[in-house]
C-alpha cells in the first residue's frame, strides 16, 4: 500500500509565493510519473503539471511562468513551488501519481490541501 501526503498549503496574498510539497510513503515501490491538480470551489478538478522520472515537465497554460514543479526521486517528493499567485489560483490541491508496486501500475491521490489566494 502506497500513501501520498501532501503539505504547504495555507493563506497567501494575491502576488505572493507558496511552496507545496507531496511525499510517497509505503513498501517496495517505485513512482514513474507525478502530478498536481487543483480543484476551485465550484469547479472541476485540472492539471496544473506534471513531472517523469526523468524530470521532464508540463504545465498547464494558466501557470506557466509562475509555478515550478519538480521532484526528488530519493526522497520519493514532487514539490510545487508557485509564485505571483493570483485569487483565481485558489482551489484545493492534490498530489498524483503513477506507481508501480509488484509489477502493477495503479494511480494514487493523496488527501488534498487548501490554498487561498487572498486579493
Amino acid at each position: 500500500q502506497v500513501q501520498l501526503v501532501e503539505s504547504g498549503g495555507g493563506l497567501v496574498q494575491a502576488g505572493g509565493s507558496l511552496s507545496l510539497s507531496c511525499v510517497a510513503s509505503g513498501n517496495s515501490f517505485s513512482v514513474n510519473i507525478m502530478r498536481w491538480y487543483r480543484q476551485p470551489p465550484g469547479n472541476q478538478r485540472e492539471l496544473v503539471a506534471d513531472i517523469d522520472n526523468g524530470g521532464n515537465t508540463n504545465y498547464a497554460d494558466s501557470v506557466k511562468g509562475r509555478f515550478t514543479i519538480s521532484r526528488d526521486n530519493a526522497k520519493n517528493t514532487v514539490y510545487l513551488q508557485m509564485s505571483s499567485l493570483k485569487p483565481d489560483d485558489t482551489a484545493v490541491y492534490y498530489c498524483n501519481a503513477d506507481i508501480w508496486i509488484m509489477k502493477r501500475l495503479a494511480n494514487y491521490w493523496g488527501q488534498g490541501t487548501q490554498v487561498t489566494v487572498s486579493s
